[in-house]
């Protein structure tokens, strides 16, 4: 017995010391292909990932994480908000959702997520009136079944629904929007009396998407050439992210909750899909903010320890590219859950690599190519559309990885998109003729033509963990 809680005391902290005190990352599932969660759920604890930010309570996921002592938030989606108005329906949802896996060696959970940037001005007020009466019904609903003061409800947001007045364009002046101000306010003071954080999403890349005026260096954090001084306060702001924390530190403290808990829901750098979006600034971002949340460095105005989730964990296919191509590419895991870069979530900066996801089965090494034998090319653009909009072709524009193909390359790399996501099925390589299967990999330079994974049968695999879950729980309850 003593042996064995030595053994599992030695096996925590080497975990620990895997990884930035209170890091979380966000695992989001929009893929066409998924790793089953319990593969998942390994390269977490083999990278020592402590903390974990869902977009739903997905049960397959949720009886994965049972048992490993991983910090949770689950989520609401933003189309049930609407639902749990009704509060008969909000005690359901946590009920199911929740107090179910409230047991010794069940999940972990530490914050309900309402929504996911529900004010967005992208959703046209869609989402105004239904957040607060979910965010409330779902807090009193904690509340009631005894678990209010572990768990929390949040509303992860995005930095938008704060600014600073174009006349005084500075932290310091942070207020939140005027539109949706009395909104804020309401939703402010009802975390604040339950003591529960504010969850904001901060995007750096986001400053330099589509804006060749913002200064390149400052979306970074090894020093902009110019400091942007805080006329308020004579601050020197190196760095984006600081300033926009800060002017969130100061849209509450103007609302009169100055001391409010900030939680970063959402951080990070794309890899691909635009100009900026790539491993080289990836690498100089995470060197950046690893050693500072390492550090407990905080912010001017908030020093100290943040807690912040990445994002994400694994690129998705399956997402909506509205906001730019490289919404798919977030992962510091590619879809297969091969890391993409050197990456040292202890923040000590050090040139290792992240554990790979451990037994994934692809498909077989095989490959739809353009046909260098066609004759006919006049549907060749035709075939290459209809082959990217059922796939993923987002490496193929402006900037981004597989930007410098020729039109062959193009065609085959759409068409293999194409072949993969279809299982790699015969009569997916043909295009009328234009296409052809090939068992040489056809990747160019640092363009990868992809071999897609076998889908994941987590359905079958989750339902005898279920079973293996509420089994330790009976076996605990009997004999501690």
């Amino acid at each position: 017995m003593g042996t064995c809680w030595f053994l599992k005391l030695a096996l925590v902290l080497g975990l620990l010391g895997n990884c930035v005190d209170g890091l979380g990352v966000n695992w989001g599932t929009m893929a066409i292909r998924k790793l089953p969660p319990e593969t998942v759920v390994q390269m977490l604890k083999d990278n020592g990932i402590q903390k974990v930010k869902l977009f739903d309570a997905d049960q397959n996921t949720m009886t994965s994480l049972a048992g490993t002592g991983i910090e949770v938030m689950v989520a609401i989606p933003n189309d049930q908000l609407a639902v749990m108005g009704d509060y008969n329906r909000a005690k359901d949802w946590v009920k199911r959702n929740v107090t179910r896996y409230d047991f010794n060696g069940g999940v972990t959970i530490k914050y309900v997520a309402i929504g996911n940037e529900p004010f967005l001005k992208s959703y046209n007020g869609s989402f105004l009136n239904t957040t607060f009466p979910a965010l409330r019904n779902i807090q009193n609903a904690l509340n009631d079944a005894g678990v209010g003061d572990s768990i929390k409800a949040t509303v992860p947001l995005n930095a938008d629904v704060y600014n600073s007045p174009d006349d005084q364009a500075y932290p310091s002046s942070g207020r939140f929007r005027s539109d949706i101000n009395d909104i804020m306010t309401e939703i402010v003071q009802f975390l604040g009396q339950n003591n529960a954080p504010f969850t904001v999403n901060i995007y750096p890349f986001l400053s330099l998407y589509g804006n060749d005026d913002f200064p390149f260096d400052y979306a970074f954090f090894d020093g902009a050439p110019q400091p942007v001084v805080d006329r308020g306060t004579g601050i020197q702001y190196t760095n984006v992210f600081d300033a926009n924390f800060d002017t969130l530190v100061s849209a509450l403290k103007a609302a009169g909750h100055g001391d409010m808990p900030i939680v970063v829901g959402e951080v990070g750098w794309p890899t691909d899909g635009d100009k900026n979006a790539n491993t080289g600034n990836a690498i100089r971002f995470y060197n950046g903010l690893l050693p500072r949340l390492a550090g407990n460095r905080g912010t001017p105005l908030r020093p100290g320890y943040i807690e912040v989730y990445l994002f994400g964990l694994l690129d998705e296919d399956a997402k909506s590219i509205a906001p730019g191509n490289f919404e798919r590419h977030w992962g510091i895991f590619r879809y297969d859950g091969q890391p993409k870069f050197p990456m040292d979530l202890s923040g000590q900066v050090a040139n290792k690599w992240l554990v790979a996801a451990q037994n994934v089965q692809y498909l077989p090494s095989k490959w739809c190519m353009f046909n260098p034998n066609a004759k006919d090319l006049s549907k060749l653009a035709d075939n290459i559309n209809y082959a990217c909009s059922r796939s993923d072709c987002t490496a193929l524009g402006y900037g981004s990885s597989c930007n410098g193909l020729d039109t062959n390359g193009n065609a085959s790399y759409a068409f293999n998109m194409y072949y993969q996501v279809q299982n790699q099925d015969e009569l997916a390589c043909n295009f009328e003729g234009l296409a052809m299967v090939t068992e040489q990999n056809i990747s160019q330079g640092n363009c990868n033509f992809i071999i897609q994974i076998v889908a994941s049968s987590s359905s079958s695999v989750s339902l005898s963990l279920m079973c293996s879950v509420f089994v330790t729980a009976l076996l605990t309850s009997l004999f501690l």
